[in-house]
Formats: structure tokens, sequence, C-alpha cells
């Protein structure tokens, strides 16, 4: 049984949550029997009744009650997966007195010293400092959404511009987006997800220009009808890089900025700075939309959670 613990809140954000169903359906497909343990977090929680996939809510904030080993007992659990960032030294020494192989993604936090694998495919600085007894940090490791596979193609022309800024944007910064849009007269359709908390802003905004669509049944099949994206600093810029649609990054959060710098680079993004103090500029600049949209289909790939499952399994 192989156990995966995630975080998902309005400030933490839903991107551990879809990387984590990405995830279950590989586990799924290979026949490995699951559990899911979550924060109580009641759209996450919601999503994964929808999905009819078991889970148990714990505390995460809790280094005394030792619920792991409870959890690890109950279950008879032999790999414990942990996917919210920067995990705590006493929880993963929790974890590890059962003997069972503990695994993390993109952990900076005190408890990854202890790991078993420290996945980092999103990690770009700093690398000399990712603790775990083995560290795989290749974007041939990034988890993204296999439904990409249907849906990709060149683009040539930026006409139809997609706002996505995640499944909370934590800081409203669509409603920034929108603003600077309405300045520069352009049209755009704009997705919100299941816990944007602004939508009396938005509604107060928003004019003929825009669309708004809330919580679409894939992302990613909504991508194929755009040219262009203007998304946070996750992991949803892989998914449209991955599926050809360029992206201008704004990054919501310090570490994001890392990701859009690193996108920019291999040429399937560009970035327009931190929330806080984003340069108009990118978004009235020339760029060349079809070498963009080239470049992430070539350097992006797929088959990451394949590469992760051989991994994991071969522990």
């Amino acid at each position: 049984m192989i156990g995966i613990c995630f975080e998902s809140s309005h400030q933490r954000g839903m991107g551990h949550l879809y990387r984590v169903l990405n995830l279950v359906e590989c586990l799924k497909e290979n026949d490995q029997d699951f559990i899911l343990f979550i924060n109580n977090d009641l759209k996450a929680i919601s999503i994964l009744q929808n999905k009819n996939i078991k889970f148990e809510i714990v505390d995460l904030t809790d280094y005394f009650s030792d619920w792991e080993s409870d959890l690890i007992n109950k279950y008879n659990i032999k790999i414990w997966i942990n996917d919210r960032l920067d995990t705590d030294l006493r929880h993963s020494q929790n974890v590890i007195k059962n003997n069972i192989k503990l695994v993390t993604f993109d952990d900076m936090g005190t408890g990854a010293e202890l790991v078993d694998i420290n996945f980092a495919p999103m990690i770009f600085d700093d690398l000399q400092n990712i603790k775990g007894k083995k560290v795989l940090t290749d974007l041939k490791y990034l988890i993204l959404n296999k439904e990409i596979e249907k849906y990709k193609r060149i683009r040539t022309k930026a006409e139809k511009i997609l706002v996505t800024l995640g499944g909370s944007d934590t800081y409203g910064v669509t409603l920034k987006v929108i603003e600077i849009l309405k300045n520069l007269n352009k049209k755009a359709t704009i997705i919100i997800g299941p816990s944007f908390s602004h939508r009396s802003e938005l509604e107060s905004i928003i004019d003929q220009r825009f669309i708004v669509k809330n919580t679409v049944p894939s992302l990613i099949e909504e991508f194929y009808e755009y040219d262009f994206a203007i998304t946070g600093g996750g992991v949803t810029p892989f998914e449209a890089g991955a599926s050809g649609l360029p992206c201008l990054i704004i990054a919501s959060e310090q570490h994001e900025i890392q990701i859009a710098k690193h996108l920019e680079k291999i040429g399937s993004a560009i970035f327009a700075g931190y929330y806080k103090n984003i340069d108009l500029n990118m978004f009235n600049q020339k760029i060349n939309i079809e070498q963009m949209s080239k470049a992430g289909l070539e350097k992006i790939i797929t088959n990451g959670v394949e590469n992760i499952y051989t991994e994991i399994i071969n522990i």
C-alpha cells in the first residue's frame, strides 16, 4: 500500500492536489493500492469524493501525536509520499521509524534530509541545497496531465488569449491581469478555479471583452482553443508549454520565480515578474509565437509520472 500525504488550501493553492490526481491515475493503471492523507480543505475533499478516491483527513501541523504511525499500521503502508513542499524533520522521523520508504516532491524543508527520494523537477536554483538520499531534478520527473498528448498543436499567432492563474489565485492576480488587458484593449477568456475567492471584485471589473469560465472540466482541453496563455508559475505553464501553448508567467510565490525564469530560458514562456511588481511592458511586446510553441512541444515531456513510478517501486 502506498500512502500519499498532501496539502491543499487557499494559501497553498491546489497544484499539489492536481499533481497527486495525476499520480493516482498512474497507480491505478499499475494496480497499486493507495490511500490519500489530506488536511481539512473542503474544496479538495469534495473533488476527491466526486472521484471516489479513498482518503483520510489529517492535521498536518501535528508533530506530536504520531498520527503517521497510526495510519502506517492501519493501512500496512510500505511507501509514504509527501507532496506539500516544506516537510518538517519531526514528520519524517515519525514516518521512517516504521521502517518504510519515504518519498517527497520539490521539498526544501528540514524533513527532506531523511527521504529516500526527493523528486525536484521544479527546483532550478540552489540545487546543491536539495536534501535527500537520492535527488532527481531532471524535467523527466515532472508530473503532467497525460491528456496533453491528445491536445498538442503548434501556434502561429496570438489572437485568442487565455488567463488561468490557479485553482485559488491566492492574491487575486487575475484582477490585476484583467485591468492590464483592459488598458491594452485586448480580449481574453478568464478561467477561475474552485477556491477562487475574489468573485465579487471580478464581477465589478469585467466587461464585454471578457468571457469568464468557472472550474472547467478539463483545463488541458481548454488550452487547445487558445493561442497564448497568462498563467502563474506552478505546473500550469509546463502543461501549457507541453501542449504547444506559449505563456506569459506572473509569479504569485517567490519560489515560482525560478520556474518562470527556467521556462523563459527554454523558450516556451516569457516572465512578467512577481505579482507585486508586474512588468507591464511584457504584455505588449512582439514575440515569436511559433518559435515559443515549438520550444514547449520539443522540450517539455509528458511521461514523467511513469519515470517516477519506476523509481518508486525500485527503491
